[in-house]
């Protein structure tokens, strides 16, 4: 995993005549470092194409500050910057490392900044990242500028430091190009061939090269390139301000009259002010995410030349406005008092580019094949993503997960222009906010919502946002309901989006019944006559069953990583109704389906509500002539219906532990279906009841979570899902499968003490060292203990003592049993 591309075996002149025709769009970091990657695993036929000039084209790489913080809340994006660091560290140019290793430092001059601190150096924990939270004292000892005064703490971290992003790509250049692959620039790219749904070649202002696989890595002249291809690459360039200083006496002083170095103290990060710090000889370099949002278009981005003509330096520097830099430069004064008596020499308004998510595009395209994107990368986590796109092109996946950094991922609803630009400009304003992990963005909303968002608002809902959707996470009607109910008093930070009402609603569930808005979650229509063969084909459950059949299932990729799981229901010998989690289900399967099958998402048409509890059965079955009992519709089966006057498809499953159905209807009938449930409820104390409940009520039965609890990185046996996998049949990623037990296992906690509660992704220490992570975490108002769910190691016995550290408190916790609720499952086989 950590191994660079020098230490694999070198591309010939066969590999070369033999492997398939790659261009790359952009040379900046990067493209060579996917010419590096690619090249060093055979795939040598490589041509980068690059509009500037050699070796400084005048993209983001061509001014990037090139500091390197790798802890991130996402493990995928620390691991790509982790492998960045590890790659760079290994090349040098000259015998000039193209990696500085000065460290990282992180201020706290708020107890909500250093508190933040304390949770990142949780992440680091969790992803195997070097640091620790240092003393204001220890601050001062690193970076002997700072008034220590205004100075709370900070968090160090000795492994990061400063790429030198322009030697990077020439000494990936040079390695690439001794394997064979070439680099031309002054090469505009004017257009992208296809044939029969497939890309064939590359056309330029200086000819054409015909191409099996083209990847764009054109940073923010990404959009421009997708619209050639006829692909849509939800992306926004904004300029990001960034100064250099005078030379400072202090920094030239502690160089003891030689020549400063480049820099030798660690790089800052002052995020109270949205500010960062880095050393350039003896003059400090200062960026600041402070200013508002100034997005650019990409289609009026300049070329080199005609930047060149506009005395501008290059296309991605911007002039500097010194009214967006004044506020911010009070704030370096204060924190650096050498600044006072200093000036900014030069500065430059810098463009990079933003996503709606603030996570990279990566991938194939499905509508046009053999086209890919490696967009919206940043410095910091270029070969990382370099290396996991080289990997799915010549292995066919990733070897790290990246499902958070998909191109499907986002929804249609998402991909507007106006999405892209006001979610791109809040990400950028939000980089070095304090940010709970369930905050959701205030705009645009509401922007997606089912047909119950109306009556949810009258019961006083909660919302939060998910995929577009909003999302009630519970409702102030049931506030009478919680009287009563002792729940432990949360600290501030797990307080936040989070009601005691939602105890309120877990009991009801529990002891009477509740409506939950499923709408949501996606649903997949495939029919045609080769449906149940593919399907069964597609993935790791028996499948073949008469219709009426509900069977939860997995999607495997061929190395046995679980991609997706799903609840397949067979309503008829040629059509299915799949429950899915994201798009990328849905192109997955396209990819794959054989010409009689077809496949629509039929999620924004239909609409869902469960009904769940042990009165259920009292509330649903008076609405419709269809027996309703267990012995009449027995549990994991599914029924066309009719409810009042909505014809509804009802599946007898729950994913909260409890007896109940998730009843489907269409869009326009929705509204209909919620009145009636929650008319003829009401003799029955029926509440409707939020997310938060919900996710409670969950962990308490051991229901994943794919995307959280596991994901392509996962065995369907480490992650406890091995009852859904048939080893008697064919199906994708069989042949990957061993029956060899599990080295790591999703592994239940409860915390020991009944007041504690922990969020997710902190780590868990055994014998004292980190071992694991936290993937999901809730109170369990049932149990009364918060309920974690942790990857560690397989041989942790039941009752085993553990610690979840939480804000750097170490909290204890023991492995325990599941399912935590109900094991004989009575309350819903009823």
């Amino acid at each position: 995993m950590s191994s660079t591309p020098e230490t694999r075996p070198q591309g010939t002149a066969e590999t070369r005549a033999s492997s398939p025709r790659v261009v790359v769009i952009g040379a900046g970091i990067v493209g060579c470092s996917l010419a590096d990657e690619l090249t060093a695993r055979g795939w040598t036929d490589v041509t980068v194409l690059e509009q500037g000039p050699l070796p400084a084209p005048g993209g983001s790489t061509s001014h990037a500050p090139g500091l390197v913080f790798q802890t991130n809340p996402s493990k995928t994006m620390t691991e790509f910057a982790r492998y960045t660091v590890e790659k760079f560290n290994s090349l040098e140019v000259d015998g000039v490392s193209c990696f500085n290793q000065v460290g990282g430092l992180e201020l706290a001059t708020t107890p909500e900044r250093l508190a933040d601190l304390h949770r990142k150096a949780g992440y680091a924990a969790s992803w195997g990242i070097r640091g620790e939270i240092v003393s204001t004292a220890r601050c001062k000892q690193l970076w002997p500028l700072l008034d220590e005064s205004v100075v709370l703490g900070g968090f160090h971290t000795p492994d990061d430091g400063l790429a030198r992003a322009l030697l990077a790509s020439r000494a990936q250049l040079e390695r690439a190009t001794a394997r064979g692959a070439r680099f031309l620039d002054r090469h505009t790219v004017t257009g992208i061939e296809r044939d029969g749904g497939r890309v064939t070649a590359v056309v330029t202002d200086r000819g054409t090269f015909p191409a099996d696989h083209v990847v764009s890595a054109a940073g923010f002249w990404g959009p421009v390139i997708g619209r050639m291809a006829g692909i849509d690459v939800p992306l926004q360039p904004l300029a990001h301000q960034y100064a250099k200083t005078r030379p400072l006496p202090e920094l030239a002083d502690a160089a003891d009259g030689g020549v400063p170095a480049e820099a030798t103290k660690p790089i800052l990060r002052f995020q109270d002010r949205d500010l960062y710090f880095r050393e350039h000889n003896d003059r400090l370099g200062i960026g600041s995410y402070a200013h508002k949002p100034l997005p650019v278009d990409p289609f009026a981005l300049l070329s080199y030349d005609d930047a060149r003509a506009e005395n501008m330096e290059m296309p991605s520097s911007y002039p500097f406005t010194e009214e967006d830099w004044a506020p911010s430069w009070e704030d370096c004064r204060g924190l650096i008092p050498a600044l006072r008596e200093s000036e900014i020499e030069t500065g430059f308004n810098g463009v990079f580019s933003f996503t709606p998510d603030g996570f990279p595009l990566m991938g194939e395209t499905r509508e046009l094949r053999g086209f890919w994107l490696a967009e919206a990368v940043w410095v910091t986590h270029s070969a990382g993503v370099a290396r996991a796109v080289a990997e799915w092109m010549v292995d066919g996946r990733p070897t790290t997960d990246v499902h958070e950094c998909e191109l499907t991922r986002f929804e249609g609803a998402q991909r507007s222009p106006s999405y892209v630009t006001e979610r791109g400009c809040r990400q950028f304003v939000e980089v070095y906010d304090v940010l709970h992990p369930l905050q959701p963005m205030e705009q645009p909303r509401p922007l997606r919502v089912s047909p119950f968002h109306a009556r949810q608002q009258a019961l006083g809902a909660r919302f939060l946002e998910g995929g577009g959707w909003e999302r009630p996470h519970w409702y102030e009607a049931n506030a009478p309901l919680a009287d009563g109910i002792e729940v432990p008093e949360r600290d501030a930070w797990s307080a936040r989006y989070w009601s005691p009402i939602a105890a309120a609603e877990a009991r009801a569930t529990r002891e009477k019944v509740a409506l939950y808005d499923m709408t949501p979650l996606r649903r997949l229509e495939v029919t045609g006559p080769g449906a149940l063969d593919f399907l069964d084909r597609m993935t790791t459950n028996n499948l073949r069953k008469k219709p009426g059949a509900v069977t939860y299932t997995l999607l495997l990729d061929e190395t046995g990583g679980v991609r997706s799981d799903l609840t397949v229901a067979r309503l008829a010998p040629d059509r299915f109704q799949v429950g899915a989690n994201s798009p990328a289900d849905l192109d997955w399967l396209l990819r794959h389906a054989p010409s009689d099958v077809h496949i629509k998402d039929i999620t924004s048409g239909t609409c869902c509500i469960g009904v769940w509890g042990p009165l259920a059965r009292a509330l649903v079955q008076p609405l419709t002539r269809d027996d309703f009992s267990h012995e009449g519709f027995g549990y994991f089966r599914a029924k066309e219906t009719f409810l009042g006057h909505v014809p509804v498809t009802a599946m007898r499953l729950s994913y909260v532990g409890e007896l109940g159905w998730e009843l489907y209807t269409t869009a326009d009938l929705g509204l209909r279906l919620w009145d009636t449930l929650w008319e003829a409820g009401q003799e029955h104390g029926v509440v409707a009841a939020g997310r938060s409940a919900f996710n409670s009520l969950r962990l308490e039965k051991g229901y994943r979570s794919w995307g959280t609890d596991m994901t392509d990185e996962h065995t369907p046996f480490e992650a406890g899902v091995g009852f859904a996998v048939r080893m008697d049949k064919e199906f994708t990623g069989r042949a990957a499968l061993t029956q060899d037990p599990p080295t790591r296992r999703l592994t239940p906690l409860l915390l020991d003490d009944p007041a504690a509660n922990v969020l997710g992704k902190e780590p868990v220490h055994v014998d004292g060292v980190p071992a694991g992570y936290v993937t999901s975490a809730a109170y369990g108002y049932t149990l009364g203990r918060c309920i974690a769910y942790a990857w560690l190691p397989a041989g942790l016995a039941t009752g085993a003592a553990v610690h979840v550290e939480y804000f750097g408190e170490k909290i204890p916790a023991t492995v325990a049993e599941e399912p935590l609720f109900d094991p004989k499952m009575t309350r819903i086989r009823c």
